[in-house]
């Protein structure tokens, strides 16, 4: 019996030792497990939202201590705007860029680029990072299910084509690309366009075989899409000024532990600030990168513009949204 008793000591002991001594000891269990993100956009490599997106993806690592990893993927790569939000929710991607897209899902997103709401870009900081904006992020988190962390001004949305249009009686019979935005859809209609809905990794294309003849958005697009290889004209609509937001899916930011989700806002804080320093560098060089590749800026009468679009603005807001439209108007 001694030595019986002898014996399971003696194992007891060995098996111990072994558990301490493997490699890493006892934390090599207790070390957590990487946690890899997949961040789909539209736009190219050179684009402002791609450089931030490296720099925040830097940010987190550098932060987290390696915990957090997350691969970019540009150019749609991972699909449309629309196919990376679902995607997020199946849980096959995590982070996306979107905009006013997500009115599809939550009404209240859809200010984020009304025609002729906004008068410049220090009137769209005022009002994302003020009292409209928490409302408008509240709303995404609740029924997108997608948790803003940064966000980027963008250029006026201006109107392509390979005739100049001053006014909207050059409209006439324009088939023209627009984002799947209802209310685009609306404004240009009643401005006598014939608008259609197409993601924007077609648009190319569509120009290239004139299934379209124009579309509309901001100059850094305009350049990261090469849509100068297509279109002649950019005229100066300017009839959105607008931002777009950078967001992780809810499930994936909520199954963070508490510092890393700390770690991950203090990266998209300073992403913010890189992303709002680019932005100031590059546009201007961006719109004389596109007149030295060919494509001519032409001055519309933007006031006519805005008349004519009023009207479907108004039918097609809800009560609520239009409520938030004329805060925005009013706001300083």
């Amino acid at each position: 019996m001694k030595k019986m008793k002898l014996f399971s000591g003696i194992l007891a002991a060995s098996l111990l030792l072994a558990a301490c001594s493997s490699d890493g000891g006892s934390s090599s269990s207790s070390k957590e497990e990487v946690i890899k993100w997949k961040f789909g956009h539209l736009a190219d490599e050179n684009h402002i939202w791609h450089k931030t997106a490296e720099e925040f993806a830097s940010l987190v690592d550098e932060k987290t201590d390696g915990q957090i990893k997350i691969s970019i993927f540009p150019n749609n790569s991972l699909g449309g705007e629309t196919d990376t939000i679902n995607a997020i929710e199946a849980g096959t991607a995590d982070m996306v860029i979107s905009g006013e897209t997500m009115q599809n899902w939550a009404p209240k997103a859809a200010l984020m680029a009304v025609p002729y709401a906004f008068r410049d870009l220090d009137h769209v900081k005022s009002v994302v990072e003020g009292e409209i904006g928490k409302e408008i992020e509240g709303e995404i988190k609740e029924k997108v299910k997608l948790t803003p962390l940064y966000y980027h001004t963008r250029a006026p949305r201006n109107l392509t084509s390979n005739e100049k249009i001053e006014t909207p009686a050059d409209l006439k019979g324009f088939s023209m690309r627009v984002p799947n935005v209802p209310l685009f859809l609306k404004v240009w209609e009643a401005a006598g366009a014939k608008p259609q809905v197409m993601d924007f990794n077609e648009v190319f294309t569509g120009l290239q075989q004139g299934v379209i003849g124009g579309q509309e958005n901001p100059v850094d697009l305009i350049q990261s899409g090469g849509l100068y290889e297509v279109q002649d004209f950019v005229n100066r609509t300017e009839h959105v000024y607008s931002w777009i937001y950078v967001l992780v899916g809810n499930k994936q930011f909520e199954a963070l532990n508490e510092d890393q989700q700390t770690a991950v806002l203090e990266a998209a804080a300073e992403a913010q600030k890189f992303g709002d320093e680019l932005y100031t560098e590059t546009i201007e060089s961006i719109e004389a990168d596109l007149k030295e590749k060919g494509m001519e800026f032409v001055d519309v009468d933007q006031d006519a513009f805005r008349e004519i679009m009023l009207p479907a603005i108004k039918s097609t807001l809800s009560p609520e949204q239009f409520e938030i439209y004329e805060k925005i108007l009013n706001a300083k």
